[in-house]
């Protein structure tokens, strides 16, 4: 119960620092509500990957936070992935960060050089497993889904994702260039406070256009 309750109440913070998206960005967050709305006009399920470098910090988050918000805001179903240019590992700093928020994250193959993690933010659901892995590979979809390219490096080295029917450019900066430095957690805690508030938002525009239909 209070893994449910703690990562509402963090969400319902994100969703108070709503103004604190500048006008332009959610000019960019609207282009994702409006993909999202489209797919679910249609009866189809959405396919979301969100895409960096290394698959290993920002994707990550971004590929949570959008599930996570679409139980929170009772939306349906939204298949969301993440991926690299090249599989490294989720690092640990990032999966800390979810675990303050409350998340419950177990692994069995800590040792291993990308270990996967079981996932749960309520006690009841299967958990969602995250590891590190290309963007065009295995489990990630292979046709009619948004690429959400969240760092600028990504952006440049991918001009084609095959198979997709939208790609949107929405850099973050990248906590790992405070790692081993007295900042490193509260770059971390900050950087998943706003991955989580804006994909919030893009979910309860979504919400929102719903309730207006």
């Amino acid at each position: 119960m209070n893994l449910i309750l703690n990562i509402r109440k963090y969400c319902e913070a994100r969703i108070l620092e709503f103004d604190e998206i500048g006008e332009s960005r959610k000019e960019k967050l609207n282009i994702l509500v409006q993909y999202l709305i489209e797919k679910y006009r249609k009866k189809s399920t959405p396919k979301v990957i969100v895409i960096c470098t290394h698959n290993s910090r920002r994707s990550h988050l971004g590929q949570i936070w959008l599930a996570v918000g679409a139980n929170y805001f009772n939306l349906p179903k939204i298949e969301t992935y993440s991926g690299g240019t090249e599989a490294t590992a989720f690092n640990p700093r990032a999966v800390q960060a979810l675990k303050q928020v409350s998340f419950d994250i177990q692994t069995k193959n800590k040792t291993e050089e990308n270990p996967k993690y079981a996932i749960k933010w309520a006690a009841e659901m299967l958990p969602y497993i995250a590891f590190s892995t290309k963007y065009n590979e295995v489990p990630n979809p292979k046709k009619d889904f948004a690429a959400i390219m969240v760092c600028t490096d990504a952006d440049e080295k991918c001009p084609i994702i095959a198979g997709m029917d939208l790609r949107l450019a929405l850099p973050f900066e990248d906590p790992k260039a405070f790692d081993d430095t007295e900042l490193e957690s509260e770059k971390y805690s900050e950087r998943c406070e706003q991955i989580a508030r804006e994909f919030l938002y893009v979910l309860s525009e979504v919400e929102r256009v719903f309730l207006i239909a």
